[in-house]
């Protein structure tokens, strides 16, 4: 049964700077409270992202898109503890009339049973992300803009 799962965030970060970050594939452990540590194995579509979780197991997700004209990344989980038979996720990086950016993060996600519970964990898991992101990006923009000012 496949169930999809959509997250979106504005932020006050340039959509440039936020499609920077997701495209270079890394980090997520910088952004995400369930991973504890991405390694990436390879560049661009065809890479590999094994993400360690914090209460135990691995991930791994092949990149399968990545599309700078349309800020648009897809990747595939290809190992999962989580008895998934599919799951596909885009990540789009849009622009804001001030300037800013909408980031969605869509998970498709089949399993024979998809439970609540685990559409629930994505969708808390991927809110807590995302919000993680734009606190690291502008961690990042205030550190870039001190050191501008000394």
């Amino acid at each position: 049964m496949l169930k999809t799962v959509i997250v979106n965030k504005t932020m006050p970060i340039p959509a440039d700077t936020a499609w920077s970050a997701i495209a270079g594939i890394g980090g997520l452990e910088r952004w995400f409270p369930v991973i504890s540590a991405c390694r990436v194995i390879g560049d661009g579509v065809g890479a590999l992202r094994i993400l360690t979780l914090a209460a135990g197991g691995e991930m791994t997700d092949r990149i399968e898109l990545i599309d700078h004209s349309r800020r648009r990344l897809q990747y595939n989980r290809i190992e999962s503890p989580f008895g998934v038979s599919h799951y596909l996720g885009t990540v789009t990086v849009g622009e804001t009339v001030d300037g800013g950016s909408v980031v969605e993060w869509m998970v498709d996600i089949d399993a024979e049973l998809v439970s609540q519970e685990l559409l629930d964990f994505v969708h808390q898991a991927i809110t807590a992300g995302v919000a993680g992101l734009e606190l690291d990006l502008l961690e990042s923009v205030a550190s870039s803009s001190a050191s501008e000012t000394l």
